[in-house]
């Protein structure tokens, strides 16, 4: 079972960075899809960007696109999301999930896809 730990959140001011975490226990995240979504108060999930297994391609939302990177540390076990040049309308909880997919398939940015989810982690971009 495929237990995901968001971290990294927090409160920055506009036009500022910060990065957020998803680590894993227990399993190798390598192996899973792994997708970053968040939710504003009042909205539906939004697909920030993806990750596909083994060093596979990447997807960025339009939204995000230029200004956040998704990228994975396999000595860490963990998939980082850096976040640069933050917007206040990029405020929401942020969560990471996972999916065993097909090796060979692009990652989605289609939240009922995966099967796994962390907690969340709150950023809130503000002056």
């Amino acid at each position: 079972q495929l237990q995901l730990v968001e971290s990294g959140g927090g409160l920055v001011q506009p036009g500022g960075s910060l990065r957020l975490s998803c680590a894993a226990s227990g399993v190798t995240l390598n192996d899973y899809f792994i997708g970053w979504f968040r939710q504003a108060p009042g909205k539906a999930y939004e697909g920030v960007a993806c990750s596909s297994s083994h060093g596979g391609m990447s997807k960025h939302g339009d939204s995000v696109s230029g200004r956040f990177t998704i990228y994975r540390d396999n000595a860490e076990n963990t998939v980082y999301l850096q976040m640069d040049s933050l917007k206040s309308e990029d405020t929401a909880i942020y969560y990471c999930a996972g999916y065993l997919g097909v090796l060979t398939w692009p990652c989605v940015l289609r939240a009922h896809d995966y099967d796994y989810w962390g907690q969340g982690t709150q950023v809130t971009v503000s002056s």
